[in-house]
């Protein structure tokens, strides 16, 4: 009679177990079950790291190649022009300034010529006023001059003539009291003896 064993028909493909692991090997595994129903984050599942690796290394070289390629040299292309742009405008404001500080001390100059030019025309101005004053003031002193001894001549041809006339007159009163008092008539020489006695 053949010996009936307990032993469970194995499935296609699968060795038969080792006598006392039938129930550990049959059937799949519980932990595996319950790892595949866990719910959680794949970041934090260690067997999804390589992908999430080498997906950040792709994307983050290809944003390394577009920013190095494209946005780099547009920002640094806007940064340069902007530079340019300031320096020739505070090359622009420099020169601007350097010419205004021209104008200012040519214009300084200017005047400083115009002053010059003006105090010099009004002293000869003051001269020429002065001259003419100095000039009038002699032709007018001159004048005066002659006039004056006009006058004085005038005046002493005056006084000679009323001096004249006042011997004249003298020498009739004598002559007039003479014959008043003496009853004889004087004679010119009398006259003038006496006149030259007197004074």
């Amino acid at each position: 009679m053949a010996m009936q064993t307990n032993d469970a028909p194995t499935a296609v493909g699968q060795a038969p177990a080792a006598p006392g692991l039938e129930s550990a090997t049959a059937g799949p595994p519980e932990g595996a079950a319950a790892a595949e129903h866990k719910g959680g984050l794949p970041q934090f599942d260690f067997s999804w790291w390589p992908g999430q690796i080498a997906w950040f290394l792709i994307v983050f070289f290809a944003l390394l190649a577009f920013v190095r390629l494209f946005a780099a040299p547009r920002v640094g292309g806007a940064i340069e022009d902007r530079e340019t742009k300031i320096s020739g405008d505070i090359a622009e404001a420099r020169r601007m300034k350097d010419e205004a500080d021209a104008q200012a001390a040519a214009a300084t100059a200017e005047t400083a010529q115009a002053r010059a030019a003006a105090q010099r025309v009004g002293a000869e101005a003051r001269a020429k006023a002065q001259a003419g004053i100095a000039a009038k003031l002699a032709e007018e002193e001159a004048k005066l001059a002659a006039t004056g001894a006009e006058a004085e001549a005038r005046i002493a041809k005056a006084r000679d003539a009323a001096m004249a006339n006042v011997a004249g007159i003298g020498a009739d009163t004598a002559k007039v009291i003479v014959e008043k008092l003496t009853g004889r008539t004087a004679t010119a020489a009398e006259l003038a003896a006496a006149q030259t006695a007197r004074g």
